[in-house]
C-alpha cells in the first residue's frame, strides 16, 4: 500500500553523494518500560505487596537477565576498583620475557603507510566539498526524523512486553502446553490457608493480560491511523471493483455461449474424425502387438524344434531376436515377464549342448577308420557348430579337439600293435600280457612293418586333422571378412549421410526463403539423390524395413519389424552355404588370435604324433634293440623316419624336433657302434697283416671302378657267373697299377661304407666325418708302427722288415692318399657352409700320409746308405777289375731294383735310385779322398774308372733305369 512507505522509521536518500545517517540502537537511547513482576515468583510469601522482583527462568527465558552476565578476561584486567593494576599478571606465571617480547611482523601482511591512501584522498576530496555545499542548502529534517523514530521505537518497545507465545502463528489454547504456558494453574491450589494468595495471583494475571490487550489495541490503532487514508481508499474502490467483476462475468458468459455454438458447428465433426483415426491406429498397433506376442509365444517350441535338428545357429538367432523384441517392442508385457530369463537359461543350455556336440563330433571324426577316403566328416554339421560357438564367444572349443587328438594318437599306436601281435604266431598273448613286452618279442622285419604301419596311420590322421582344422579356420576367416565388409559399408554410409545432410540443408534453406524446390533443382539432380537415399535406408544395418507404428502399411508383419539383424550368405571351401549374422560381436583381434590358435593346433597334432612315435621307439630300444641293428637295417629305419618327418612337415608346414631328435640320438649311437666295429676290424686286420702283396678280387676292382665313375657307393652284388672272374695281381685305379695288401682293400671298402652311410643318413654327416678321420689316422699311425717301427716282427712274427715290405706299405699309403680328395669332395657336398671348417681334418691327414711316405723313401735310401758305408769303407784300388766291392754293390742294387720295381711306379723308382746313387757317390768320393786317388790319369785312376764304369753299366742295365743320369764325374771334384 501507499501508506507502507511512511512506516519506515528512517528515511532513505536516493542521492549517491548524500551521507547516510548512522542508525542508532533504540535500546540504548530510550529506557524500556518497566514490566510487571512475574506472576510466579520463586518464593511466594502470600503477601502481594512483598512479591519478589527476581526474573523467572520460565517466563524470561528469551530475555536477557542477570543470569546471563559473565566476567571475561579484559573486564578482570581493567577492573576500575583496583588502585594499581597488576603489571606482573602474566610474567609471574609465564616468565619475565613475556611482556618484553616483541611480536614478529607477519611476512604475509604488507606495511601500510599514508602513501597507500593518497589515491583515495584524491578521489574523495571533491565529493566531500560537494556534500558540504548540499548540506548547507538543504533544510534539516532532524526534528521530524527524531519524532518519527521516537514513536516507532516506543511502539516496538511496548510490543516486546507481550510474550512471544501470543505472536506464534500456531497459537491455540486447545493445546495443553500452550494453555499451561499462558495460564499456569499449577500455582493455584484449593487447599486451605492459601486462598488470599490465589486470589491475588488471579487478579494479577487478569491485569497482566488486560495490559497485553491494551498494548496490542494501541498498536493496532496506531497502525490504522498511519494507514487510514489507504484503508478508506480501499473501501471506496471495493464497490467499483464489484461492478467491474459483474460486467466481466456477463462478458465471459456470452463468450462461452458463442464458443459452444462454434464447437458444435465446426469442431465436433473434425475432432471425431481425428479421434476415430487415432482409434484405428491404436487398433492396428494393438493388432500388430498381438501378432508379435503370438510369434514370440511360439519361440520356445520353435527353439526346441531347431535343437532337435542340431540347428544351433538358427536357435540362437531366434533367441537373440526374441530377446531384442522383448526389450524394445514388448517391454512391460506382464505375461512375458519370465520369458527373458527362460530364454537366457535356454541359451546357456544350448551352450552346453554345442560343447557336448562338438566334443562328440571331434571324437567321431578322429576315431573313424583311417582307411576311409572321406576327409571331412559331416562338414555342414561342423560349420554349423563352429558358427554357433563363435556366436556365443566360446573361443576355446579348439582345446576339446586337441584333447581328443592326444587320446586318438595313443589309441592308434595301441590298435596297430594289437593287430600286428595278433598276426604273429610266435607271440603267446596269454603268457606275455603287456603290449610293450609283446612288441619287444618281434624281430626287426616285423617291428619295421609295424612302425611303417603306424607312420602311415599317423599320416592319414594328420591329413584328416588338417582338413577339419582348415574348415574351421575358413569359417573364422569368413566371419573376419564379414566384419571388414561391415566396417567398409558403415564408412560408406557415413560419407553418404554427410552428403545427404548437405542436400537437406540446402533444401531447407530454399524453402525457408520462399522458393520452390523445383526452381533450385532439376529432376535429373533429384532422382539420383532420392535413389541414393533409398538405397542407404535399405542397406543400413540399423534400418527397419517396416515399422510396427506405421499406419500407411497395416499389412506389414511384426516379424520383419522386430528383426533388426542383417545376414549375408557365405560359402565355405567345402561348398556349405551359411548365413552370417551381424550380431557376432567378435573383434578382429580375437578372430585373428583364434585362427592362429587353430593353426597352432595343427602344429601340436604333428608334435603329438612325433612324441608318440618317440615313445614307441624308446619302448623298443630299452633292451638295446636299435643299437644292435646292422647298417642296412638302420639305414632302412632312418629312411622310414626321415620320410615320415618330411611328410608331416609337408602336411603341417612346420618342423617337429622330437622325432628328429630321437633319430639323431639313435644315429649317434649307431655311428659310435658303426665306427667301433670297423675300427676294431681294421685293428685285427693290421695285427694279422704280413705285408705281402695280395691278389685283388674282381669285386674290389668293380668297387674302385664305381668310384672312378663318380659314384661313391657299394656296388650291388653281381650274378655268380660274373663273380667267377680270377683275381688280378694289381688294383687298377685310373690307369695306374697299385700293389696293395688285403687290409687296404678292406679299408677302401670300409671308407666307402662310411660315405654311403652319410648318403643314407644325412644327419650324421659331421659325426661320420670325424669318425672317418679318426679311422684314417689310426691306419696311418698303426701301419707306421708295424712297418717302419718293425712292430710286425713281434705281432705277426716276421723275420725282418724287407725293402719289399716298405715299398708295399708306401704304395698302400699312396692309394689311400689318392682317395682322400674324392672323400673330401663327397663330404663337402653334404655339409652346410658353416661346417666347412671340419674339412681341415682331411688336409691334416693328407699331410701325415705324405710325411709317412717320405719316411719310407728315406728308410729305403738309408738301407742302401748303410750298405755303401760298409762296403766302400773296405774298398782298395787294385786289380782285378771290377773289384769284389763293386760287384757286391751292383748285386745289392739289382736286388733292391727287383724288390721295388713291380711295386712302385717307374718315376718313383728312378727318383729313389737317383737318391741312392747320390749316397753312393758321396761314400765313394770320401773313400777315394781317403786313399789319395785323384783324377790324374794314373794307374789308380784307371782302376777306379773301370770299377765306376762297371757300376754304371750294371745300374743302367736295370729295367727302367737305362736313361738315368748318374753324373759320376762328381766323385773327382775336390772341395774348394
Amino acid at each position: 500500500m501507499a501508506s507502507s512507505h511512511s512506516s519506515s522509521p528512517v528515511p532513505q536518500s536516493n542521492s549517491s553523494d548524500a551521507f547516510f545517517k548512522k542508525e542508532t540502537d533504540t535500546t540504548k537511547r530510550f529506557r524500556p518500560v518497566q514490566s510487571l513482576p512475574d506472576v510466579c515468583p520463586k518464593e511466594p510469601t502470600g503477601n502481594p505487596n512483598n512479591l519478589c522482583d527476581s526474573p523467572s527462568l520460565v517466563v524470561d527465558q528469551h530475555r536477557w537477565t542477570i543470569y546471563h552476565s559473565k566476567v571475561n578476561l579484559p573486564a578482570a584486567l581493567n577492573d576500575p576498583r583496583l588502585a594499581k593494576r597488576e603489571s606482573d599478571f602474566f610474567t609471574k606465571t609465564w616468565g619475565v620475557d613475556f611482556v618484553d617480547t616483541e611480536v614478529t611482523p607477519s611476512f604475509y601482511l604488507p606495511q601500510i603507510t599514508k602513501e597507500h591512501f593518497a589515491l583515495y584522498q584524491q578521489e574523495i576530496t571533491p565529493r566531500e566539498k560537494v556534500h558540504e555545499r548540499c548540506k548547507n542548502v538543504c533544510t534539516p529534517k532532524d526534528t521530524f526524523d527524531k519524532t518519527l523514530l521516537h514513536t516507532h521505537d516506543k511502539s516496538r518497545t511496548d510490543l516486546e512486553q507481550v510474550p512471544k507465545i501470543f505472536m506464534k502463528p500456531d497459537f491455540a489454547l486447545e493445546d495443553s502446553l500452550t494453555f499451561n504456558a499462558v495460564l499456569p494453574w499449577s500455582h493455584f491450589s484449593t487447599a486451605g490457608g492459601k486462598g488470599n494468595r490465589d486470589v491475588a495471583s488471579s487478579k494479577l494475571l487478569q491485569e497482566k493480560l488486560s495490559h497485553y490487550l491494551d498494548i496490542v489495541e494501541v498498536n493496532i490503532a496506531h497502525q490504522i491511523s498511519l494507514r487510514s487514508e489507504a484503508f478508506f481508499h480501499a473501501m471506496t474502490s471495493q464497490h467499483e471493483l464489484q461492478d467491474y467483476l459483474r460486467k466481466t462475468s456477463q462478458a465471459v458468459k456470452l463468450l462461452r455461449e458463442k464458443i459452444s455454438k462454434i464447437d458444435k458447428v465446426m469442431c465436433e465433426g473434425s475432432l471425431r474424425v481425428l479421434r476415430l483415426s487415432l482409434t484405428r491406429n491404436n487398433c492396428i498397433k494393438a493388432y500388430n502387438k498381438l501378432k508379435l506376442m503370438a510369434t514370440v509365444h511360439q519361440t520356445q517350441p520353435t527353439v526346441q524344434l531347431l535343437l532337435s535338428t542340431s540347428e544351433f545357429v538358427g536357435a540362437l538367432d531366434l533367441i537373440a531376436t526374441t530377446q531384442e523384441v522383448l526389450q524394445q517392442e514388448l517391454q512391460g508385457i506382464h505375461s512375458f515377464r519370465h520369458l527373458g530369463s527362460q530364454l537366457c537359461e535356454l541359451e546357456k543350455l544350448i551352450d552346453k549342448m554345442m560343447i557336448a556336440e562338438f566334443s562328440t563330433y571331434a571324437r567321431n571324426d578322429l576315431n573313424r577308420p583311417l582307411e576311409d577316403d572321406c576327409q571331412i566328416l559331416e562338414e555342414e554339421r561342423l560349420v554349423s557348430l563352429v558358427f554357433g560357438l563363435l556366436k556365443q564367444r566360446k573361443l576355446n572349443f579348439y582345446e576339446i579337439y586337441g584333447d581328443e587328438m592326444i587320446i586318438t594318437a595313443k589309441n592308434i599306436i595301441k590298435q596297430c600293435v594289437v593287430n600286428t601281435v595278433s598276426q604273429i604266431e610266435e607271440i603267446d598273448t596269454e603268457v606275455v600280457v603287456k603290449l610293450a613286452d609283446q612288441m619287444r618279442m618281434m624281430n626287426f622285419p616285423q617291428w619295421f612293418d609295424l612302425l611303417k604301419n603306424i607312420f602311415s596311420k599317423f599320416t592319414i590322421f594328420l591329413k584328416r586333422i588338417k582338413a577339419t582344422l582348415n574348415t574351421i579356420r575358413s569359417v573364422v576367416f569368413l566371419v573376419l571378412d564379414k566384419n571388414q565388409k561391415t566396417r567398409d559399408l558403415e564408412d560408406t554410409l557415413q560419407k553418404n549421410s554427410a552428403k545427404d545432410s548437405t542436400v537437406d540443408t540446402e533444401v531447407a534453406y530454399l524453402t525457408h526463403e520462399g522458393m520452390f524446390i523445383s526452381d533450385a533443382f532439376s529432376e535429373g539432380d533429384l532422382l539420383p539423390v532420392a535413389a541414393d537415399t533409398t538405397s542407404q535406408r535399405n542397406t543400413s544395418p540399423n534400418s527397419e524395413p517396416c515399422s510396427s507404428d506405421s499406419v500407411s502399411e497395416p499389412e506389414c508383419t511384426t516379424d520383419s519389424s522386430s528383426s533388426k539383424e542383417q545376414t549375408s550368405s557365405s560359402v565355405t571351401p567345402g561348398g556349405v552355404e551359411m548365413m552370417i549374422s551381424d550380431d557376432m560381436k567378435l573383434t578382429d583381434l580375437e578372430l585373428v588370435r583364434l585362427a592362429n590358435n587353430i593353426q597352432e593346433l595343427l602344429y601340436n597334432a604333428s608334435d603329438i604324433c612325433h612324441d608318440r612315435s618317440v615313445k614307441f621307439l624308446m619302448a623298443r630300444a630299452k633292451d638295446g634293440f636299435l643299437e644292435k641293428l646292422n647298417s642296412s637295417e638302420f639305414v632302412a629305419l632312418s629312411r622310414l623316419m626321415e620320410g615320415f618327418i618330411l611328410d608331416t612337415e609337408q602336411i603341417c608346414g612346420r618342423k617337429s624336433m622330437s622325432l628328429r631328435g630321437a633319430l639323431q640320438s639313435q644315429a649317434n649311437r649307431f655311428v659310435n657302434r658303426f665306427h667301433e666295429e670297423r675300427k676294431t676290424k681294421l685293428s685285427l686286420l693290421l695285427d694279422n697283416e704280413r705285408w705281402k702283396q695280395a691278389e685283388v678280387p674282381a669285386e674290389f676292382q668293380d668297387l674302385v671302378d664305381s668310384v672312378s665313375d663318380g659314384r661313391i657307393s657299394l656296388p650291388e652284388k653281381k650274378p655268380a657267373a660274373i663273380e667267377e672272374r680270377k683275381p688280378a695281381e694289381f688294383l687298377i685305379v685310373e690307369g695306374q697299377k697299385y700293389a696293395t695288401v688285403g687290409t687296404v682293400l678292406l679299408l677302401i671298402r670300409i671308407i666307402l661304407e662310411y660315405c654311403q652311410c652319410v648318403d643314407n643318413i644325412p644327419s650324421i654327416t659331421t659325426d661320420m666325418l670325424t669318425r672317418l678321420s679318426d679311422l684314417l689316422k689310426y691306419f696311418n699311425s698303426r701301419s707306421c708302427q708295424l712297418v717302419l717301427g718293425a712292430g710286425a716282427l713281434q705281432v705277426v712274427g716276421l723275420k725282418t722288415i724287407t725293402t719289399k715290405n716298405l715299398a708295399l706299405s708306401s704304395r698302400c699309403l699312396q692309394l689311400i692318399v689318392h682317395y682322400i680328395p674324392i672323400i673330401r669332395a663327397h663330404f663337402e657336398a653334404r655339409l652346410q657352409p658353416k661346417q666347412f671348417s671340419m674339412l681341415r681334418h682331411f688336409d691334416h691327414i693328407t699331410k701325415d700320409y705324405h710325411d709317412h711316405i717320405a719316411e719310407i723313401s728315406a728308410k729305403l735310401v738309408a738301407i742302401m746308405d748303410s750298405l755303401f758305408d760298409k762296403l766302400l769303407s773296405k774298398y782298395e784300388v787294385k786289380a782285378p777289375v771290377p773289384s769284389a766291392c763293386f760287384r757286391n754293390i751292383c748285386k745289392q742294387m739289382a736286388k733292391m731294383h727287383e724288390a721295388i720295381y713291380d711295386l712302385l711306379p717307374e718315376e718313383q723308382t728312378q727318383m729313389l735310385f737317383l737318391r741312392i746313387n747320390a749316397s753312393y757317390k758321396l761314400h765313394l768320393k770320401r773313400q777315394l779322398a781317403h786313399l789319395n786317388v785323384v783324377n790324374d790319369g794314373g794307374p789308380l785312376n784307371g782302376l777306379v774308372t773301370s770299377d765306376v764304369a762297371f757300376y754304371t753299366g750294371n745300374l743302367q742295365a736295370l729295367k727302367g733305369l737305362n736313361n738315368l743320369d748318374l753324373n759320376m764325374a762328381e766323385i773327382w771334384e775336390q772341395k774348394r
